[in-house]
């Protein structure tokens, strides 16, 4: 069980106390700068503000504690937003719980299985598509609280959403929208000035100060939530509700595939600031305990955060040991702070939110695979980037998968070919090759098939014919690396086809993996051990000697 050993282990030995001192430097930091966004993402995916805070205390310890990268930050992430707030309007809370639990038994099961390579299988233009599709989303859900709208409640659905918005739109606070605009300059400005400030506690401390000194009428934490308290939830076990486990089945899968995506490709980012490689199926399983932990004590579905763990490189942490101490420190904050974070105005939150969509929405990526990729490729990015606008994440996933399977398939059978066999001066032809090559008998019909033979190109062994006085039929198959039970029932249906007509076939250099099947489906003993040549050469003078 190696590949599941948590990197911990591997830090800590020769770990130094000057290394701790930096670790503990970069975690506190990574902490000062996850408090705001902890808190913004858990309002905008519809749950109290410290449900956030939860999150990266419980998920990013165990994450650190159990995962495979030295330098991964665990918590919530803009990604999850839009199919928790989903969730949430659906099943409530309670159905958050155990998505959430799920969600991270799926994590664990991947880990355990080995899955963790397997993740880098989901295109590109997938991932493109629904990380703007999210950022969207996650823009458009923070103009009430951006602008001050007076509306009772938001729909979960984007068009319902907009149509709502339009309706309540002469309800504009603009003193509550002046806050929100000094919160969003104070953002884009500040990191050109110093990396090392953390924009968006500097834009809650300016905004908040504004709005207390001056007394102005705009909506915060408080006056919307309530108080907050300042204690630790206890360990809460949901129900076991098995037509509520059914029906969170696939947006907990969703949640599982999104936080092994984000998590892998935080990993993949890290590796590559500090020189090392992390371990993919402790990480899974890292992740998974994490999304356990965070489900049992009030939190909400958690991932590796990329710009958090960059910040954690930059700031001098190297082992998960910043992970830790950035966990630490956000349960001392919520221990001794939380009652001050009910002043934080909504307007600010909704900026910093804003600034993070607007970051996930990589535009220019999106404009050159539109410009640039193949058609087929530009449609999987356009679908799944409006479904997940549109509809939500689970539906965009799963369309998506099928639409790139059935472009790769289409693919793959464009690359399968059968034709007729003649010598014509080919490069890849040994002399005595194509001597035998040039003088084979009429009576024998050549055929070279190339490319993997699967249920989509299957069909195309009816290509294979043969004249009146075709004797033997020879198929060339050193070029096809695998076949699959499509293909197998087609070569069955070729061998009837020839047998009726008197035909012998024989076949040259078979690979490995289709001679393993055709054994197995016992097509090979049909045909007959002796039918099954190792090369071109042999094969034809097998022919030969057949038609004699």
């Amino acid at each position: 069980m190696n590949y599941l050993k948590p990197k911990l282990f591997e830090c800590l030995k020769g770990y130094s106390s000057k290394q701790l001192v930096r670790d503990i430097v970069a975690g506190v930091i990574v902490a000062i700068i996850a408090l705001p966004l902890s808190i913004a993402l858990a309002i905008a995916s519809g749950v109290g503000p410290e449900c956030g805070l939860y999150t990266a205390i419980f998920a990013g310890f165990c994450i650190s504690c159990f995962g495979g990268s030295r330098v991964q930050i665990g918590g919530p992430t803009a990604a999850f937003v839009v199919i928790i707030y989903g969730i949430v309007q659906q099943y409530g809370l309670p159905g958050l719980t155990l998505a959430t639990i799920m969600a991270g038994i799926i994590l664990i099961i991947m880990g355990v299985c080995k899955f963790g390579s397997l993740i880098k299988y989901i295109p590109y233009t997938i991932t493109t598509g629904f990380t703007c599709g999210i950022g969207v989303s996650l823009l458009v859900g923070q103009i009430k609280d951006f602008l001050g709208l007076q509306m009772e409640s938001v729909p979960s659905e984007f068009i319902e959403k907009v149509v709502a918005y339009a309706k309540n739109i002469g309800s504009i606070s603009w003193v509550t929208l002046a806050i929100g605009v000094l919160s969003v300059a104070i953002l884009v400005l500040l990191p050109k000035l110093s990396q090392k400030i953390p924009a968006s506690l500097v834009a809650i401390i300016v905004a908040t100060a504004v709005v207390k000194i001056f007394d102005l009428p705009v909506a915060t934490i408080g006056s919307v939530f309530g108080e907050l308290s300042s204690k630790l939830p206890s360990l809460s076990i949901p129900s076991i509700d098995f037509a509520m486990i059914k029906n969170l089945v696939s947006p907990a899968f969703t949640i599982a595939l999104l936080a092994g995506i984000e998590s892998l490709l935080s990993c993949v980012v890290s590796d590559s600031m500090i020189g090392d490689r992390h371990n993919s199926n402790a990480e899974l399983v890292g992740q998974g305990i994490g999304n356990i932990m965070s489900g049992l004590f009030g939190g909400i579905p958690a991932t590796g955060a990329i710009a958090r763990t960059a910040a954690n490189v930059k700031n001098g942490g190297r082992s998960p040991i910043s992970g830790i101490v950035h966990s630490i420190m956000l349960l001392v904050i919520v221990l001794l702070l939380m009652p001050l974070a009910a002043m934080i105005p909504m307007t600010t939150l909704a900026a910093i939110l804003i600034v993070v969509a607007c970051n996930m929405c990589d535009w220019r990526s999106f404009g050159r695979l539109i410009k640039h990729a193949p058609k087929n490729d530009s449609l999987v990015l356009v679908v799944t980037f409006l479904l997940t606008v549109v509809f939500d994440l689970v539906i965009a996933i799963e369309v998506g998968v099928v639409i790139s399977a059935m472009l790769l398939m289409s693919r793959l059978s464009d690359v399968t070919d059968i034709k007729p066999w003649r010598y014509e001066g080919q490069e890849d032809v040994s002399p005595d090759e194509a001597e035998q090559l040039m003088r084979v008998s009429k009576e024998i019909r050549v055929f070279e098939i190339t490319g993997p033979m699967f249920f989509a190109a299957a069909d195309r062994l009816a290509a294979i014919d043969s004249k009146r006085y075709t004797k033997v039929i020879v198929i060339r198959m050193r070029s096809v690396p695998s076949v699959d039970a499509s293909a197998l029932r087609a070569l069955n249906s070729l061998v009837d086809r020839v047998e009726k007509k008197g035909i012998r076939i024989v076949f040259s250099h078979v690979n490995e993996q289709p001679l393993h099947a055709m054994q197995k489906d016992g097509i090979f003993d049909r045909v007959g051990e002796a039918n099954f040549r190792p090369n071109i050469t042999e094969a034809l003078e097998y022919a030969e000697s057949l038609i004699k």
